[in-house]
């Protein structure tokens, strides 16, 4: 299983401006291999991610996961096919404040099509798996940044995404815990087998990946 990227072009316009921030762009990602997305702000990376995660349709070219091509789907079916088969883990975490670590979880088993009492115990384990066994009624106020992030890890894999995407996932965590969650990241794309993609400047996130891939400045 692959997510395939060929000749994707996405622009940008403003009046009668237009910023081309992908331009014929190609790549494969592989399950069960972490590929970092390195490059300077600005340089497309947050856009690829969208590109890759069915949330920014390309201007041209074509985006295959599992051997279905993405981009010749109708809004309907790509809404579905990223809510089953896409996890994602924001910068900030994104968790929402009033849920305990537990519902942040469910939540998205929900969306995804679960019921609740179907994905407890795969979100018990998550959690346990991610270092929060103990934490499942706490709140995000009540937790670290690092834990934060923890629970977005897990939050985004319950309902067994065949693709992984994350953003920045060390930049508001202290040196010790992004080491943590670092290695985090590379058990579970090993242990789940989903492919990886990281969007980052952390050098210790790319030295963990399986491969870098760069984006030069636009």
């Amino acid at each position: 299983m692959s997510l395939d990227l060929r000749d994707v072009r996405v622009e940008y316009h403003s009046g009668e401006e237009r910023l081309t921030v992908l331009d014929g762009f190609d790549a494969t990602f592989r399950a069960g291999e972490a590929t970092a997305i390195v490059g300077p702000s600005g340089s497309g990376k947050s856009t690829l991610l969208g590109v890759c995660g069915i949330l920014r349709q390309p201007d041209s070219g074509s985006v295959t996961l599992d051997d279905t091509e993405v981009t010749g789907l109708s809004v309907r079916a790509r809404d579905r096919m990223r809510r089953t088969r896409v996890g994602y883990v924001f910068q900030s975490g994104n968790l929402f404040p009033g849920l305990t670590v537990l519902d942040q979880v469910l939540a998205q088993a929900v969306i995804s099509g679960r019921r609740p009492s179907q994905a407890r115990d795969r979100a018990l384990h998550l959690l346990d798996e991610v270092g929060l066994a103990g934490h499942e009624k706490q709140r995000p106020d009540e937790l670290s940044g690092g834990q934060r992030q923890r629970v977005a890890i897990a939050r985004a894999l319950v309902h067994e995404p065949r693709l992984l995407l994350i953003d920045e996932p060390t930049a508001a965590v202290d040196r010790s815990q992004a080491g943590r969650i670092t290695a985090l990241i590379k058990q579970v794309t090993a242990e789940s087998g989903c492919i990886t993609v990281i969007a980052t400047h952390d050098p210790e996130v790319m030295a963990a990946a399986d491969s870098t891939l760069s984006l030069a400045a636009v």
